[in-house]
């Protein structure tokens, strides 16, 4: 993995390069040799990657080339903002000028040091290199995956996995639909249980989404549990998928315990037929913990859970159904992976036999299998097939079958560089969220994943990769509208993937309040609870790249040191109650490298706002439809603005001069007819 970081870094020294023409001689000089030795250094990863599990010397040394190519793209990326500073105070007082011409030079003098430094960091790694017998040097000779990308347009075709553990199984879903439908007036439990990757929420999905269930049931709500979980969210969740997310309902919710939102849902659901799932149940607490808010009506209402635990299921209706999901056979399993592959016609008898061996060993397994064929989709000719299968054939024993992760692992291994971070990336997110296509999209342009190619626009470079994820089967689609992927997901096995390759090379760290640290080698961090109590950790010496809140009670937004501690930012996406705050402080007009922020549950924004001349994306969500956020005339000198999104309340005139612009989202008609939209040419 480290590999991807180094390319990155090459990649960015590069492009450095380039646009600093007016680059100090002997600055340029050190920054050529230090691309230069990592696009060496590059070259003995793959031999290295392949022994660290095995040698924990040689996991470090990778980890300290990771770190190396880090902290290089930081220096530079730092000094190019400084030196665009000082750009624009050439008309200033000569004053002014003379403070930041020597602002300016002491600025040069820093990156000067921090490269030496570097370099010392380099030649004691070289030594180590020699020392731990890292020899490979063909690194691009073709046995490797590819670190370029081909460009992947919007267009880009994926097959649709919704349906893909229905090969053979038309006959569970008649069956279970059967039970849901029956003239039962109790309300009952249908579990569904069996190990991960056999499809158990696809299945449920299926049955949510069902003619007769949707005839049939008129209230329908759906919630996922996962390993961790808070009982007040979830049937906050439940509440608002009942009875709207209207401002009254918002702030009525804020102010209610757990006893109070429980009384409340029962009293909403007593009088109705209603179809709950509860998706992913890891443990029969977390069950008990909600079945009482379900009341019994005696008018047919039904629970769906799945879960991977049988026990959980057992347990959960002393009178209720109980399928345990079988795994496919081998007609089956053939079957789906025929589906799922890209070009049938291109396999010829010897890859076929190739193919067949792989897809018995994934013993029925749906998710292995559609796994495996995104693989092979992208292997040409028998050659490559057969290494394919040499690879999993390393980890089998005797007569036994191949262990998903493995298969999951080849597929990850086989991504190009760019793609690699783009999957890692799905990692920030809480196990089992809906994640938008837009939102993965803009963030992978703040971070920089995105290479520009040609004359194509970032979206949709980075809409192709999307695209190609899907293809892969490594990213599972949830939504679509007018054939163009809206809202995605990661399979859980696949999730728990990226958070460990992510956590090999300290790509990003999730925040534990149980012992209350966070990794400060990480220029990553993401915060699922307990927000409040990370902002009380020493961050000053830390220059983080990007925070990601998914705290819904994160509400000290006042209480953060942005000056000192974010200073260095690309990315805050900061995700809160409505009503938690309602002023952004000003400093946040300091984070000037920012490229994006996203926050939720704010209603105002200070002018300093107006000093993020960097900013690509602006999202302002605001919960509920009669909420309106207030954006500053400021917004008007966000000259590199590309996305904004933000139930806006105010008249637009000021937005005609972000000729940046591509997306305007969250604007009335009647506003629009106070703005001049000539200039807004890539509206």
């Amino acid at each position: 993995m480290a590999d991807a970081f180094v390319s990155f870094a090459v990649q960015k020294l590069g492009d450095f390069l380039i646009q600093q023409v007016s680059l100090r001689k002997n600055l340029r000089k050190e920054v050529e040799w230090l691309r230069n030795e990592l696009l060496f250094i590059q070259s003995f990863l793959k031999d290295a990657e392949l022994k660290q599990s095995g040698d924990h010397r040689v996991q470090q040394w990778v980890f300290e080339i990771n770190s190396i190519a880090n902290d290089a793209v930081a220096i530079l990326e730092t000094y190019t903002f400084e030196a665009d500073k000082g750009d624009d105070d050439e008309f200033a007082s000569r004053p002014k000028a003379c403070a930041c011409i020597c602002r300016k030079e002491k600025k040069f003098y820093n990156v000067a040091e921090e490269i030496q430094s570097l370099k010392q960091r380099i030649m004691d790694t070289s030594r180590k290199r020699e020392t731990y017998g890292i020899t490979n040097i063909n690194y691009n000779s073709g046995e490797g995956p590819s670190n370029q990308v081909t460009t992947l347009r919007r267009t880009t075709s994926y097959v649709d996995d919704q349906d893909y553990i229905f090969v053979g199984l038309q006959d569970v879903v008649q069956k279970l639909l059967a039970q849901l439908l029956k003239a039962e007036p109790r309300r009952s439990v249908l579990s569904i249980y069996g190990m991960g990757g056999l499809g158990k929420t696809t299945l449920a999905r299926k049955l949510y989404t069902s003619p007769d269930i949707l005839n049939s049931f008129r209230t329908r709500a759906w919630i996922c549990v996962s390993q961790e979980y808070n009982t007040m969210d979830l049937l906050k969740i439940i509440i608002k998928s009942i009875q709207g997310r209207t401002k009254e309902t918002l702030e009525l919710l804020e102010t209610m315990t757990e006893g109070d939102l429980e009384f409340h849902l029962r009293d909403l659901l007593k009088e109705r037929k209603y179809l709950v799932v509860v998706d992913d149940v890891w443990q029969r607490e977390a069950w008990e913990s909600l079945k009482r808010a379900f009341p019994d009506g005696k008018n047919g209402s039904r629970v769906i859970i799945t879960t991977r635990k049988e026990d959980v299921a057992e347990r959960a209706d002393n009178r209720g159904f109980i399928h345990k999901l079988r795994f496919l056979s081998q007609e089956e399993s053939w079957d789906l992976f025929r589906r799922k592959l890209l070009d049938i016609q291109a396999m010829v008898p010897e890859m076929e036999s190739l193919a067949k061996d792989m897809v018995e060993k994934c013993r029925g397994l749906p998710l292995a299998i559609v796994v495996l064929s995104g693989l092979l989709s992208h292997k040409i000719g028998l050659n490559q097939w057969q290494k394919v299968k040499d690879h999993l054939w390393k980890n089998i024993k005797e007569d036994k079958y191949i262990e998903i992760s493995n298969i999951l692992s080849l597929s990850y291994n086989d991504l190009p560089t760019a793609l690699k971070l783009c999957f890692l990336h799905f990692g920030f997110f809480p196990e089992d969220q809906v994640v938008g296509a837009d939102n993965i999209i803009r963030l992978w342009m703040a971070e920089g994943f995105i290479p520009r190619v040609g004359e194509e626009r970032m979206e949709d470079v980075a809409e192709g990769f999307l695209n190609e994820l899907i293809r892969r089967s490594l990213v599972q689609v949830a939504n679509t509208f007018w054939e163009r992927v809206t809202e995605c997901r990661v399979h859980d096995l696949l999730h728990d993937l990226a958070i460990q390759k992510a956590l090999e090379v300290n790509f990003f760290d999730i925040y534990d309040p149980r012992s209350h640290s966070i990794s400060s080698l990480c220029i990553r961090h993401v915060i699922h609870s307990h927000g409040g109590r990370y902002i009380s950790l020493d961050l000053s010496n830390l220059k983080l790249r990007s925070i990601m809140f998914f705290d819904p009670d994160f509400n000290k937004i006042t209480h953060i040191n942005f000056r000192s501690v974010f200073q260095h930012l690309y990315v805050l996406y900061l995700a809160m109650h409505v009503g938690s705050v309602s002023i952004v402080p000003d400093a946040i007009g300091s984070l000037y490298h920012l490229k994006l922020l996203s926050l939720r549950g704010i209603r105002d924004l200070p002018s300093s706002i107006g000093n993020l001349k960097n900013l690509q994306t602006l999202v302002v969500y605001v919960d509920g439809y009669t909420y309106t956020c207030q954006l500053p005339q400021k917004i008007a000198n966000l000259i590199n603005l590309r996305h904004l999104v933000a139930n806006y309340s105010e008249p637009l005139v000021h937005i005609r001069k972000l000729t940046s612009l591509q997306v305007v989202d969250g604007i009335h008609c009647d506003q629009w007819k106070d703005v001049d939209p000539v200039d807004l040419v890539n509206l």
